[in-house]
């Protein structure tokens, strides 16, 4: 005896892949999420190629494998792709410290990020 099967959270013409424990903050991971969401796949992916941000590489990445899983899974054409959604949210914080002057301390928060990347097969434009 098994669990039944769960619904698909998705729409039929959407895939998603998930990045957890990025070491980035959420703050910084949001400024590159923020630039692909709505674009095509194909110009999401050159933005992020030629982007000087750090964690571009990563971002690049998932979306690369949520275009893999919907190619892949969900038998949609990656030439119709879209960004519907790519949201951040906050992972753990590793807590350091730092002494300072006068016996106290100089607390550092190392924060990690999670990415979720959501492409979605958009209609044909007549």
């Amino acid at each position: 005896m098994g669990k039944p099967k769960s619904e698909r959270r998705l729409a039929e013409n959407e895939a998603m892949a998930v990045t957890r424990n990025l070491r980035i903050s959420p703050q910084k991971l949001n400024l590159v999420a923020e630039s692909i969401r709505g674009k095509p796949v194909e110009t999401a992916l050159a933005d992020l190629t030629f982007s000087r941000k750090r964690i571009a590489a990563d971002v690049k990445k998932t979306l690369e494998s949520a275009v893999a899983n919907a190619e892949n899974n969900h038998d949609l054409d990656v030439d119709q792709l879209v960004v519907k959604e790519a949201y951040v949210g906050k992972g753990l914080v590793m807590k350091r410290w730092r002494p300072r002057a006068r016996g106290r301390i100089g607390r550092i928060m190392k924060p990690f990020s999670r990415l979720t990347v959501v492409v979605k097969e958009a209609e044909e434009q007549a």
